[in-house]
């Protein structure tokens, strides 16, 4: 038998189960994401969203309790995650897959979902056309050149006329390097030269000293959460751009609230674009914070967490418009247009493409309480892919 034809024959099996859920069974999610190595945090952030709107909401959406079945790639696996997702959908019978922190992760799953008609929330992969590869997925978290081309807009608007792009060799970073240039080009501006480095262990002296001797009026920069937006900063102080008069530009994967307090002195001043900021004026967003901190102390959430409570909230809102029905077209059905509020403010998944729609606002690194913040002190109204 195929692999479809596997599939195929679950999902048949699982009917008479899924008519007993109706009577208060609990609603099983399977969790795709990374949970160890070093991009651990992510997981670890996607749980404790999960954990918290669950407290908050009586523990159940839309009236039923909620099992969560957790699945971990240690990064970017596609052909582990697809394996994944057919063991959740033929063997655990889960009715949603939600999670794909890697691009190449939710692509790859994509064919699968399709083939069982289950829905999938994507909860932080960016790639533009994710939501293209299958009819069952939405996405809530957002794209990185949903985020990018404002940061080229506001560049532009600030008179800002010369940029070197520096990004992560991967579809991602190309995502980030065409919405600026794009964005950036539209206000007058010119992108003078692009560069791309390697996602392992790369060593910046090199990019960052051409940088600095072509002197542009600034460098728009784009890497993943983790250790090397950190490294790209404090290598960029160390040979001088800021001193030289040149600006730091990024997107929010820059001042991760995970691991921003790690940047010190080199993060402050770094102008982001982002769709979150723990500091964001809100009093669902304290709601958010405060409630993380009461169960976790120091360790802050970050957009991930966020995202991932706000995933809750959506299956909520789609399974109150479905009266409780888990098939994939009526989920689906019911994701179209779905609008709710969100700690980072108003959001919506477009009724056409199943993308998110939000507001991306531009920060400023300023040090508060003695900790780095990202102070929100611009923004651009529903923002939609624009690669869409």
């Amino acid at each position: 038998m195929t692999a479809a034809g596997s599939i195929a024959a679950a999902l048949h099996a699982s009917f008479p189960r899924q008519a007993l859920a109706q009577d208060g069974e609990p609603i099983r999610i399977g969790l795709i994401v990374t949970y160890s190595g070093p991009y651990a945090d992510y997981g670890r952030q996607m749980d404790n969203g999960i954990a918290l709107w669950l407290e908050q909401n009586g523990g159940t959406v839309a009236g039923r309790p909620v099992e969560i079945v957790r699945r971990d790639t240690a990064g970017a696996a596609p052909d582990l995650a697809t394996r994944f997702a057919r063991e959740l959908v033929t063997r655990d019978r889960v009715s949603f897959i939600i999670g794909l922190d890697f691009s190449p992760n939710a692509m790859a799953i994509a064919p699968v979902l399709t083939q069982a008609r289950i829905p999938c929330l994507i909860l932080n992969a960016s790639a533009s056309d994710i939501p293209a590869r299958s009819d069952y997925i939405a996405r809530i978290s957002f794209t990185v050149a949903q985020v990018s081309a404002p940061m080229g807009t506001w560049a532009g608007r600030e008179g800002i006329r010369r940029v070197i792009t520096v990004v992560a060799d991967y579809s991602s970073g190309v995502d980030a390097e065409n919405a600026f240039r794009d964005a950036f080009a539209a206000e007058g501006g010119e992108v003078v030269s692009s560069l791309r480095v390697p996602m392992s262990n790369p060593d910046f002296s090199a990019y960052v000293q051409r940088i600095r001797d072509e002197a542009p009026e600034a460098v728009f920069f784009f890497f993943p959460s983790g250790d090397l937006p950190n490294n790209f900063l404090r290598t960029a102080h160390e040979r001088g751009l800021p001193q030289a008069g040149i600006r730091l530009l990024a997107t929010g994967e820059a001042m991760d609230d995970s691991y921003m307090q790690a940047a010190g002195e080199a993060g402050l001043g770094l102008i982001t674009t982002h769709h979150y900021s723990t500091a964001h004026d809100s009093d669902l967003n304290r709601t958010f914070i405060e409630g993380y901190r009461a169960n976790h102390g120091d360790y802050p959430p970050n957009y991930m967490a966020m995202t991932a409570y706000d995933g809750m909230a959506v299956l909520h809102a789609a399974l109150e418009r479905t009266g409780g029905e888990t098939g994939g077209e009526a989920v689906i059905e019911a994701l179209r247009g779905l609008r709710i509020e969100s700690p980072r403010g108003p959001i919506e998944i477009d009724a056409r493409t199943r993308d998110i729609v939000q507001t991306v606002y531009v920060r400023r690194t300023e040090r508060v309480d003695g900790k780095l913040a990202c102070i929100e002190f611009d923004s651009f109204e529903r923002v939609a892919n624009p690669h869409a």
